[in-house]
């Protein structure tokens, strides 16, 4: 599983795109493990963030491949967020 994780960085540093934005994030990717994007780096961690993205490895792989949008994940409840509403709305713009 730890190629999806390394997939997932990857695809998620191509979105940030150097860009820094306020606040941490996890996704917590069911039964694989976690990403943490935090002071601008994106990396393999399980350390604590202002929000938690959960979700199943496939819904977390359509919206980091642009195939789905977090809020469509979110509205259809393949995603669950903990913590920081804004901070999430921020991180929104990274992965639409």
């Amino acid at each position: 599983m730890k190629d999806e994780i390394q997939k997932a960085i990857i695809s998620l540093k191509e979105r940030m795109n150097g860009q820094e934005i306020d606040g941490s994030i996890k996704f917590n990717i069911e039964d694989v493990g976690s990403i943490v994007i935090m002071g601008g780096e994106v990396r393999e961690s399980e350390e604590d963030t202002d929000c938690v993205l959960s979700g199943d490895l496939g819904t977390f792989m359509d919206i980091f491949n642009g195939e789905t949008s977090s809020t469509a994940a979110f509205m259809s409840g393949k995603l669950t967020i903990d913590g920081s509403m804004a901070t999430a709305m921020k991180y929104n713009t990274i992965l639409s």
